[in-house]
């Protein structure tokens, strides 16, 4: 890994000489009024004698009465039909393009057909530092862990149309988020949540608790980053703030995390999960639950454990595995 990657997780980190070896991009879309979600995940899995690429993807749509659909599929490509660019970055696969700056897809299997183009606007990033140069802090240095984990953008406008199965539905003036993971495998264990679309229309949040391998032992590992008004609370294993797991089961999850200056609770509730294809030492084989239009809730205390913040999060991602 150079530093120059490390410090741009956004940036293609592996090769295509690589053994069981997967690489994945998150981008997620929600529409103006919230009713609809999709999430594209463009990658490639390095394994055997099954090396490709792919666009996996998780639609959810809102109807009258609050009725909802989640859709979800995964199309594989030659991993010839893989291209990329740093400079300006660009991932092609298959005809469709993930940048910086747009997505053009151009999808089309026996379940689905999704066409269109959305324009992304400016990213809010994470505070970085040679200490911390991505998400995971210090360590995002050390080499051969099992998975890494990147933050591109918490938050972003979003413009275009996408039509899905012959119905043309509007993201313009709607929000997006896009992260990345790569590496051999995603852990055993782990709880994901993502949200930025909460009432206060500059506020997101990010967290992820993962039982991490590390020099023959485990433990568990935390990562979360709140964004208000420009300001960033980061919890994590490598700054010494603390995380308990208060509450757990299939429709519910409240963590609480502390730092020597405020605490945060989230509770996520999860509705209706859809399922998506998770790497397991570079093979793609590994069913998961994704939640696409859960709930959050969040309250900042202050050191005298009073509220200096509190807002309810719709449409968010949430995924809990292994618990």
């Amino acid at each position: 890994m150079t530093l120059k990657k490390i410090k741009n997780p956004i940036l293609f980190q592996g090769d295509l000489k690589k053994k069981h070896y997967f690489e994945g991009w998150y981008y997620k879309q929600i529409s103006n009024d919230e009713k609809n979600v999709i999430s594209f995940i463009p990658g490639i899995s390095l394994f055997d004698d099954d090396p490709h690429s792919f666009v996996q993807y998780i639609f959810v749509s809102f109807y009258k009465n609050n009725k909802k659909t989640t859709n979800t599929g995964y199309i594989k490509y030659p991993l010839k039909e893989f291209k990329y660019s740093e400079t300006p970055f660009t991932v092609n696969v298959g005809g469709n393009v993930f940048s910086e700056s747009e997505i053009l897809i151009d999808l089309a299997n026996d379940k689905v057909n999704i066409q269109g183009n959305i324009k992304l606007g400016s990213f809010t990033t994470i505070k970085k530092s040679i200490l911390m140069p991505n998400i995971m802090g210090f360590f995002a240095y050390i080499p051969k862990m099992e998975c890494y984990h990147g933050i591109i953008s918490m938050n972003h406008r979003i413009d275009g149309m996408l039509k899905i199965n012959n119905k043309e539905i509007n993201f313009t003036s709607g929000k997006g988020y896009l992260e990345k993971d790569w590496g051999t495998s995603f852990p055993k264990e782990y709880i994901w949540m993502q949200c930025n679309t909460f009432k206060d229309k500059n506020t997101s949040v990010f967290v992820s608790v993962a039982n991490i391998p590390f020099m023959k032992k485990n433990f568990r590992g935390y990562i979360c980053n709140l964004v208000l008004d420009g300001k960033e609370y980061r919890f994590a294993t490598y700054n010494s703030s603390k995380m308990r797991i208060k509450n757990i089961d299939k429709d519910n999850v409240t963590l609480v995390l502390e730092n020597s200056q405020v605490k945060l609770s989230i509770e996520a509730v999860l509705n209706q999960s859809g399922e998506l294809i998770a790497p397991h030492k570079g093979n793609m084989v590994k069913k998961i639950k994704e939640e696409l239009s859960g709930k959050v809730k969040i309250c900042l205390y202050n050191n005298e454990n009073k509220i200096i913040y509190e807002d309810i999060g719709v449409v968010a991602g949430i995924e809990v595995v292994g618990f």
